[in-house]
């Protein structure tokens, strides 16, 4: 016998005692045993605990029933099925028992086992079969009606059971419904109850048929308004409703019509308990089924601003204190008293919290609504603010921020909607301010914590969405926060919220309005800083640094005197840096906040000065704290006051040279940024021999395994060079070779090049130079000029273009030097013996370092550009062209003229000229441009309709940068060639116009969008190709500038749905030899229509009708392989952003899935056939897990059967598996790059 068999077996023995105490510690000693991972039982072993255990249950003392019940939970893991369902055998049987202790007590064992049965998801059988056999039994304990008790502790498990295992009891819904349905007339209200909560969960996973045939047995129970029925029968009907709407409301849709006017009808009788049921059954309808309430939104918007100020009990317009009750002397009231309804009876709180909620529900499901919304419910809500009850008060803010949420402009709207402009929604919640500080003055000083902490979090989303619309009401402001920071009577929590307030109020309210403030404001903030309590000090001393950089900012002129504040503020901060019993929160806010205080008053500190750095230095010795405090030193050796440092740089240097080699990043970021601060403001006076220790540590930074750092050593290396160049003399071998050895890395990003650059010229610009130039530029072009003659270019196309980048810095750099490298470069690239690299790099270089001088090189240098361009090597013929429009763009007259000559002239160079053109028109400015634009408008409008498509794609970039020169004059002339052009110059002029959409402001952008419109009609255009150039043109402006086409997607999304549907006439059929092949000729302007979707769900969400748009992407789900493998991903988006509307479709939506799951390919396919088809499988499946995130989505009886489709078949249920673990481990990509 095992150790572990033969301890349970002496437990049991022990169980048997005819002493409690034994029996009780036993259990005990089981339930310890039991919840280990590691044990073991045998089936005797299991036999006889399960034995044990059930006995226990009818223990004589209370506490050791107690404990053999929790001993079920852990027990079902651990036993096989056939104990399991012993296990609830006895426990049914007990429930049915005479004796109440033991009905309870099994009750609570099943719900227990319940809770314990691992879901049907898992692939186990074990919850279907145990909820089949309890379920028979569960439904004769309810229907018979014989004990009370019995019948609730069976509904209450029976829901438990039909929230979490609803599908797999399919086969029992039927009887389930047809036993629930008759208690809802039950003459006792708790059986009601708990009925309705029953059917919820029923509603949610039966089948459609069984759903249809209880909504209609309600709405027929549900009696007309004016027959006359009792009000319980009622009020439970109205309840089980909003119950169902809650529970499955997605399914009630079609129910609506008919139910909504009954629902708005019983909401006028006078019963509030019926009001509240009625409001949060619309409240439900709202969230669920928001298509399908729109034609009820009207009436229901009535019912909400009627019922939110129902309070008949109460005269909010007396004048005495806001708490006083109206009190009338007359004897007409004494008489009346007796029927009103005391304080405690006040059930109209209830229907005022049900129509704020449902009024939060209604400005959610309807942004489209959101103009009307500010005129209507906007008022009302404000007016509400005075709400005596705390719970409705709490709510109507809940309501007015869910409105303020939904008015705030998305993202990427770049000025479309002008805060002042008339008639915006910004405009009117504008105009609402005043309205809404006035309301929450009072509130601000309320004695409820809870009714302050609304108030400050509906601020903090006003101050949000209308930065510096708050600063005129700052005496109101001011005092309510100065009211909450001295109420130390209640918890933390409302100084802390007010705390949070005031710095979001200092981040978005100019400093000015804080001015006057300062004096009652700074003795509470001050107070908090002191405060014992941890979470407060932090909190207040980010108050307090935040007041030091917005009142005393560096960048402008300061216009208030901080005298008479900064010795308060330096003594506290001082004495929390000081402290070493503090919570390291504190500590590191308390570097911080004298980091941002000496780096901007640090000049008024006086003798306060010195104490402060030598405790910063203290603080940077420190492990904990060290990252803190670097971070604090590069504010303060940064700051424009230039203070005096040399106390602390000589102890310093060392540590910060020492934090160089530490493996965490962080730290050496920080310390980084902080040696180039301190370089910058102290460079000359920096001890040389600390420098020394510093600078020997960063040949190892300059590293391609880590680029941030790599640009920040380089970064430093500058400032130092040109502070102190003499330092540099020992270092800079080894520095250059690691840097030369970056600059060949092909993923070198261009903020490390810049550093670099940066660099050399530091290196050759100093007197006398740290480095020979000549020697530099050796050094630099070695790796190309000591290749191989004949290997071709061995290194990556990109270092060439990063080392003719360095070689121009260079000439930048020493001017007098320029014009020989110049010449030596034409040389190297004329030079029959020069490689192939020798040549790309003497072309770029040439295109980086721009006009040569003189007229004999230039005559050459064409000569040997045109040479360049007839080259057997593609690299050099694309090196030349770049550098043709390059140099040409810094010698306009000399250089175009002659390009243009050339294109007319070869023909067969075209694109490769058209490259050059490009460049010159991106290099040079517009104005040296304008005597060219005719020549060049009409050159380029005769390559529109070559045959080559990627020289028209390059004519149509040319275009875009052409109109740049002059935009009001050239691009309505766009116009003209969409309305004359052939096929091949329209979308060539769509395709350029494509080009003028930057994703930052640009002075064409007001042009362009009033051109949109016109743009955008050219999908109606018959040829296939201009439809497609306008849709990759549409989805350029969606991705990059959303507030382009925003105003325009109302005529825009027609025309784009159309392009979405499969065109018979399209799809043609080519033989080849003895097969016939379907070619769809439609299949790329579909999608490119799809991609158009997938972008508008991330810029242009709320302009969208999602029923609307769910329509297409289910027609694509049907597609061809590249249009489902979009759509799949759109669906996975759709069920995160929108999972109402998905989920009223998602019986329609599995199938497709499942049919792409089910698939097989056909036998004898080539490889890439099976692997595409595994990758849809793939791409299906993460829908299918995006769907399962949606909570209700599982109930579903369609997603319940596919769900055990999949954990049958094993190879599905694997690759389930693995995108759950995936999408585990990866965060959810919110966008996705689709070109």
């Amino acid at each position: 016998m095992s150790t572990a068999a033969f301890h349970i077996s002496s437990l049991l023995e022990k169980m048997t005692s005819s002493d409690k105490d034994f029996r009780f510690m036993a259990t005990s000693d089981l339930m310890s045993e039991l919840q280990k991972d590691s044990i073991q039982l045998d089936e005797d072993s299991e036999r006889k605990v399960v034995k044990m255990l059930l006995r226990l249950l009818e223990d004589k003392n209370g506490e050791v029933q107690n404990l053999a019940v929790k001993c079920l939970g852990p027990l079902v893991g651990k036993v096989k099925e056939y104990q399991v369902e012993t296990i609830v055998d006895a426990l049914c049987a007990n429930m049915r028992s005479d004796k109440e202790q033991l009905r309870d007590i099994a009750g609570i064992g099943l719900k227990t086992v319940l809770s314990e049965l691992p879901p049907a998801a898992t692939g186990s059988g074990l919850a279907t079969n145990v909820c089949r056999k309890i379920t028979g039994q569960l439904t004769s304990a309810i229907a018979q009606q014989e004990d009370v008790a019995v019948q609730l502790e069976a509904l209450d498990i029976l829901s438990d059971m039909l929230s979490r295992l609803g599908a797999p009891l399919g086969a029992f819904h039927a009887s389930l419904l047809h036993c629930l349905l008759p208690q809802l007339s039950s003459p006792r209200l708790a059986v009601r109850k708990r009925a309705i909560v029953a059917l919820g969960h029923l509603a949610a996973a039966c089948s459609t048929d069984l759903f249809v045939e209880l909504a209609n047995h309600l709405l027929d129970g549900l009696p007309g308004p004016r027959t006359p029925a009792s009000p319980a029968t009622v009020h439970t009907l109205i309840q089980c409703l909003g119950s169902i709407g809650r529970q499955a409301g997605h399914r009630l849709g079609a129910h609506l019509d008919r139910l909504v006017p009954l629902v708005e009808e019983f909401c006028n009788l006078d019963d509030d308990e019926l009001r509240e049921s009625c409001l949060q059954a619309f409240e439900a309808f709202l969230k669920k089924c928001p298509k399908e309430m729109s034609p009820h939104v009207p009436s229901v918007t009535t019912l909400c601003l009627q019922y939110l100020k129902h309070d008949p009990n109460y005269n909010y317009d007396s004048d005495g204190d806001e708490e006083q009750m109206e009190t009338e002397d007359s004897e007409f009231s004494e008489q009346e008293s007796e029927d009103e309804y005391s304080d405690d009876d006040d059930m109209s709180w209830k229907v005022r919290r049900a129509a704020a909620k449902c009024m939060a529900a209604l400005i959610g499901a309807r942004p489209d609504l959101l103009h009307d919304f500010h005129c209507t419910l906007a008022p009302a809500l404000i007016r509400r603010f005075k709400e005596r009850e705390e719970n409705v008060k709490a709510d109507v803010f809940g309501a007015y921020i869910v409105l303020l949420r939904q008015t705030r402009p998305p993202k990427g709207w770049l000025e479309a909607v002008e805060p002042s402009q008339t008639g915006s929604n910004l405009h009117m919640l504008r105009e609402q301010v005043p309205l809404v500080i006035k309301a929450l003055q009072r509130q601000l000083k309320d004695r409820s914590i809870r009714a302050r902490q609304g108030c400050f979090s509906l601020l903090t989303e006003l101050a949000g969405i209308l930065p510096s619309s708050l600063a005129e009401h700052m005496p109101v402001l001011v005092s309510g926060i100065v009211f909450s920071l001295a109420d130390r009577s209640s918890s933390s929590t409302i100084r802390m919220d007010a705390l949070a307030f005031l710095q979001g109020l200092l981040g978005t309210e100019p400093a000015e309005a804080f001015h006057p403030h300062l004096p009652t404001l700074l003795p509470p903030v001050m107070a908090c800083v002191s405060d014992p309590f941890y979470k407060i000090a932090a909190e207040a001393l980010l108050v307090l640094q935040e007041l030091v950089r917005a009142l005393w900012p560096l960048n402008k002129p300061q216009m208030l005197d901080p005298e008479p504040y900064v010795g308060e503020m330096s003594a506290a901060i001082l004495a929390r840096l000081r402290a070493t019993d503090l919570d390291q929160e504190v500590k590191e806010r308390a570097i911080s906040c004298m980091g941002h205080f000496v780096g901007h008053l640090g000049d008024r500190l006086g003798d306060d000065l010195h104490p402060s750095l030598s405790l910063l230095l203290d603080r940077l010795r420190n492990e904990i704290t060290r990252l803190p405090a670097v971070k604090a030193l590069t504010l303060v050796a940064a700051s424009p006051l230039r203070l005096d440092l040399q106390p602390i740089l000589a102890e310093s240097l060392p540590i910060l040279a020492s934090f160089l080699r530490k493996n965490q990043r962080a730290l050496r970021l920080a310390t980084l940024a902080a040696l180039d601060a301190l370089a910058q403001g102290q460079g000359p006076s920096l001890p040389s021999s600390a420098v020394q220790v510093v600078l020997a540590e960063l040949p190892a930074l300059v590293s391609e395994s880590d680029m941030h750092v790599a640009q920040l050593a380089v970064d430093f290396l500058t400032t130092v060079t040109q502070a102190q160049p003499t330092s540099l003399a020992e270092v800079s071998g080894p520095v250059l070779s690691e840097l030369l050895r970056l600059l060949r890395s092909p993923l070198l990003p261009a903020g490390v090049l810049a550093a670099a650059q940066s660099f050399l010229q530091a290196l050759v610009g100093t007197r006398p130079p740290c480095v020979d130039y000549a020697k530099l530029m050796d050094l630099i072009t070695a790796p190309v000029y000591d290749q191989a003659v004949d290997g071709g270019p061995g290194l990556h196309k990109q270092v060439y273009h990063s080392l003719a980048r360095c070689v121009a810095a260079l000439a930048a750099a020493c001017p007098q030097e320029a014009a020989g490298t110049a010449n030596r470069l034409v040389c190297d690239a004329r030079s029959p013996n020069a490689s192939t690299g020798v040549k790309v790099l003497a072309f770029l270089s040439l295109a980086e370092v721009g006009q040569v001088a003189g007229p004999g090189p230039q005559r050459e240098l064409k000569a040997v550009l045109l040479e360049a361009l007839g080259s057997p090597s593609e690299d050099v013929r694309v090196a030349a062209s770049y550098a043709l429009g390059r140099v040409g763009a810094g010698n306009l007259p000399d250089f175009l003229p002659f390009l243009l000559g050339q294109m007319e002239a070869e023909p067969r160079r075209q694109y490769l000229l058209l490259h050059s053109l490009r460049e010159a028109l991106g290099a040079a400015q517009p104005d040296s441009l304008k005597p060219y634009t005719e020549d060049i408008w009409a050159l380029l409008f005769q390559r529109c309709e070559g045959a080559e498509e990627g020289t028209r794609g390059v004519a149509a970039e040319c275009l875009g940068k052409l109109v740049l020169v002059n935009p009001p004059f050239l691009l309505p002339r766009f116009r003209k060639q969409l309305a004359a052009g052939q096929p091949h110059t329209r979308s060539t002029v769509i395709t350029a116009v494509k080009f003028l959409i930057s994703d930052q402001p640009h002075p064409i952008d007001p042009l362009l969008k009033s051109f949109i419109g016109e743009f955008m009609e050219s999908l109606q255009d018959p040829d296939l190709n201009v439809r497609r150039a306008t849709l990759t043109f549409f989805n350029s402006a969606v991705h990059n500038k959303p507030s382009l086409i925003r105003d325009r997607l109302d005529d825009i999304l027609p025309l784009l749905y159309q392009e979405t549907k499969i065109r018979r006439d399209l799809i043609r059929e080519v033989e080849m030899g003895p097969f016939k092949h379907t070619v769809d000729d439609g299949l790329d302007v579909r999608k490119a229509a799809f991609e158009c979707m997938y972008s508008l769900l991330e810029s242009c969400l709320s302009q969208l009708d999602i029923c609307e748009f769910l329509n297409h992407v289910e027609d694509g789900l049907k597609d061809h392989y590249d249009i489902r493998m979009l759509t799949f991903i759109m669906l996975a988006r759709l069920a995160t952003l929108c999972p109402v509307p998905v989920l009223q479709r998602v019986d329609r939506l599995i199938e497709p899935l499942r049919a792409t799951c089910i698939a097989k390919v056909k036998a004898g396919s080539v490889k890439q056939e099976f692997e595409k088809q595994d990758e849809l499988k793939r791409s299906a499946m993460r829908a299918v897990a995006a769907l399962l995130t949606i909570p209700e989505v599982g109930k579903s009886p369609i997603m319940a059967d596919f769900s055990s489709q999949i954990r049958s078949n094993p190879e599905l249920a694997a690759l389930f598996e693995s995108i759950q673990k995936d999408s585990a481990s990866t965060p959810s990509t919110d966008s996705m790059e689709l070109s």
